[in-house]
């Protein structure tokens, strides 16, 4: 996946069939889909893909354990269908996870057991393993820093964990390998229109040089998710809220606060929230938030109260007391739900479902979904595409399609932590061999070496510090200071790499020296 390929590739191409605006989870998937299917197609994203809300999940691949209490039977069924299919397709990131809920009233241990045995059973063939009621010893056991005051029994059941960003830049290699065309830092700043008013293509700008490129197509996908509203502006004459955004919050800590492969899954919290502990990358991330947030952008920051809510909900499960001087990084992330027709509607009542609007204009519009049923929501948009747009009809072929690094991998294998890059791991020792200054690690205390950092430049289209250190190699978001500090090595590569000078070695630090310091607890007021 080469820059100027891609360029080269738009160039080239009067026409597309399907133009994806957005690269994140959505319109990622959507690539993949319409170019398995033949169809000629382009995506472009205005920053770099999975920038926004699908490198900040909490890194589940989960039917909703939640959605299933709310009754959302349909939406859990897919999700499990989903899941299932994305561990049989994206094997090196997506694994099976075991969480334990930990019950502290006599009759929470069979109330879940019920629950989760439903969800067992709704996941059919692709179900991951039963769900079972266990002993406060073997819940004891599972979670040996588990608060075991007023502790009664737990139980165990099984859902799926992955990597969020990595399956996006494996996505993206996967859609390009399917013949479409893909650009990050190409920013949509009009909608083509013909005199009836309808879409009939984009103008996008090159966010590195400023050229000006006309795209035309024949259907025009809007998947931006959180900044769905700013291209509805370029579309409607009458403005009106499609998403509104809900912002969740995770708090990265060393693995000695849950020194255990099990997840911990707090049901019920204080506020009615779910909270999931979960063994990531050999830390421990726990979250999430559920605020409803007025304005959106590309940098969330965690709020002051979903930090202190987060803190105290792990401080009541865990014996070995998180504070806020515990935490390795905290990163924001926000979710576009579709905007709930009754006002005043809590974001934790707002379905997870997806929905495609299709304005009269002819543009398509993505809303709300999760990362787990992308798959699913790039088939109903291609489908309505299909339909509305009058493409040829092909039928969807992706629940069968491998992501690009797709191996099955073992316990035994995630030892190794370039496990995530899957078939890509010997093209990665072979570079260590070929340019031995690539073996130098990136941070002292991190296996992550300037192999990785080159390969994230060279064939996934890293062009920014940010864009390696937090969505190519996960360093910010599981320790902010060890980023800053791995900045300038990556900085002075990404400089030789595409032929940058010096001062753009130190606007680069600086811009993610600020980037970095959002995830950084030491700069709230405490």
């Amino acid at each position: 996946m080469k820059l100027n390929e891609q360029l080269s590739k738009l160039k080239q191409t009067p026409e597309w069939d399907v133009i994806i605006i957005g690269g994140g989870a959505s319109g990622l998937g959507t690539a993949v889909d319409a170019a398995s299917r033949g169809y000629k197609t382009i995506l472009v994203e205005a920053v770099d893909f999975a920038k926004g809300t699908s490198s900040r999940s909490t890194k589940l691949v989960h039917g909703g354990v939640r959605y299933l209490e709310q009754g959302d039977i349909a939406l859990v069924r897919e999700a499990l269908k989903e899941r299932g299919l994305m561990a049989q397709n994206a094997g090196h990131l997506v694994k099976n996870q075991s969480f334990v809920i930990a019950n502290y009233t006599w009759w929470g241990g069979y109330f879940y057991t019920i629950g989760l045995t439903i969800y067992d059973l709704l996941a059919g063939k692709l179900s991951l393993g039963r769900s079972k009621y266990i002993s406060k010893k073997k819940t004891i056991e599972l979670l040996p820093t588990i608060e075991q005051k007023g502790l009664v029994s737990g139980v165990i059941y099984q859902d799926g964990q992955f990597d969020d960003s990595r399956l996006a830049i494996n996505m993206a290699q996967t859609a390009v390998e399917k013949g479409a065309c893909l650009l990050n830092y190409t920013k949509v700043v009009n909608l083509l229109k013909d005199s009836k008013d309808q879409v009939t293509g984009v103008q996008v700008k090159n966010q590195e040089t400023g050229e000006l490129f006309d795209l035309k197509g024949k259907a025009i996908i809007n998947a931006t998710g959180v900044f769905t509203n700013s291209i509805m502006k370029l579309n409607d004459t009458v403005y009106k809220k499609y998403i509104v955004p809900s912002q969740g919050i995770h708090l990265v800590f060393d693995k000695s606060f849950l020194p255990s492969d099990h997840a911990l899954m707090i049901p019920k919290t204080s506020d009615g929230r779910v909270l999931f502990a979960v063994p990531w990358h050999n830390k421990i991330v726990v979250g999430t938030t559920d605020t409803l947030i007025k304005n959106h952008s590309l940098e969330p920051i965690a709020l002051e109260s979903e930090i202190e809510f987060v803190l105290e909900t792990a401080q009541r499960f865990l014996v070995k007391k998180p504070t806020r001087d515990d935490v390795l990084s905290v990163y924001a992330g926000l979710r576009p739900l579709a905007a709930p027709k009754e006002p005043g509607k809590s974001t934790k009542e707002v379905s997870r479902s997806h929905k495609i609007i299709v304005s009269d204009t002819g543009l398509i519009t993505i809303t709300g979904g999760k990362w787990t049923t992308y798959r699913k929501i790039a088939e109903d948009i291609i489908d309505k595409a299909i339909r509305v747009r009058h493409l040829p009809k092909k039928k969807c072929k992706t629940e069968h399609i491998a992501i690009h690094g797709h191996k099955i991998t073992s316990a035994k294998d995630r030892e190794n932590h370039l496990y995530i890059y899957g078939t890509d791991i010997p093209k990665i020792i072979e570079l260590q061999n070929q340019e031995p200054e690539l073996k130098e690690k990136l941070h002292p205390d991190y296996d992550y070496t300037m192999a990785e950092v080159a390969w994230a430049i060279r064939y996934e289209m890293a062009r920014t510090i940010d864009d390696v250190l937090a969505r190519r190699v996960r360093l910010l978001f599981l320790d902010a200071r060890a980023a800053i500090a791995s900045s300038e090595k990556v900085a002075q590569l990404l400089a030789k790499e595409l032929g940058h000078d010096e001062k753009w070695i130190q606007n680069q630090i600086a811009e993610f020296t600020t980037i970095a310091n959002g995830f950084l607890l030491s700069d709230f007021k405490k």
